[in-house]
């Protein structure tokens, strides 16, 4: 049997829900049975992640610690969290963590390499592009990652902030528009670094090969990790 999945989510709701639906198509699983156990902690009371890194506060490292905690108590053998931006917070605690967590910016930055190998655009929060989660993570291996402009970048939030609203038309017209403007300066990809740009992305009917989503990127790591091996991936503390 898999190990079992641990979800820390509600950041937002609506990626939460789609990342998911991502796992359950892409886990080899012809049956009910065959799905792996997962336990979801929604809990969109967290603290707005880009807020918090831009004000240098703390807020939401206690509860996303708690959350990731809890659900190890509850028997979680491997932990996901999709959200881009919370990961700037949960590298500083997840090494100290009992059981592995698979990291969106790494199982991103693998597909992007697949996808796209001569590089692309990052379109993510405000928050994450501040932090450097990504940046720093593709000069490590080397590969390109194109920034946006200030205006572009606020365009690109707003798209997201749309989605989290409940306006993901809205979010996808707003998306469409800043993508236009970034591929007319450069052809490349976009990375969609924020789990509700991918849904911004579907909705605005842009093109799927033009596109690296962390929430599918997210799905398909966790899938490979929870059918690598039969055995619990549960460490000591």
């Amino acid at each position: 049997m898999p190990a079992t999945l641990g979800v820390l989510g509600g950041m937002g709701p609506a990626a939460t829900a789609e990342f998911l639906r991502l796992l359950a198509l892409r886990v080899p699983a012809r049956t009910d049975q065959e799905h792996p156990r997962l336990l979801l902690l929604s809990e969109p009371s967290i603290p707005d992640r880009t807020e918090a890194l831009l004000a240098g506060d703390d807020g939401p490292l206690r509860p996303l610690h708690d959350g990731l905690r809890t659900l190890v108590g509850w028997g979680a053998d491997l932990l996901a969290v999709p959200c881009n931006t919370a990961h700037a917070y949960l590298d500083r605690f997840s090494a100290q963590l009992p059981v592995p967590l698979v990291h969106i910016v790494d199982a991103t930055l693998r597909m992007a390499r697949r996808v796209s190998p001569d590089g692309a655009w990052l379109t993510a929060t405000t928050g994450t592009v501040a932090s450097g989660l990504y940046q720093d993570r593709a000069a490590e291996l080397g590969y390109p990652l194109l920034v946006p402009d200030e205006a572009l970048q606020h365009r690109v939030h707003h798209a997201a902030s749309l989605v989290k609203a409940n306006r993901t038309g809205d979010g996808g017209d707003v998306f469409a528009e800043a993508l236009a403007s970034l591929w007319r300066r450069d052809g490349r990809p976009v990375v969609t670094a924020c789990t509700e740009l991918p849904i911004a992305y579907t909705a605005a009917g842009l093109p799927p090969e033009s596109s690296v989503s962390s929430l599918d990127a997210l799905a398909t790591a966790c899938a490979e990790e929870l059918y690598r091996a039969a055995t619990p991936l549960r460490i000591a503390v």
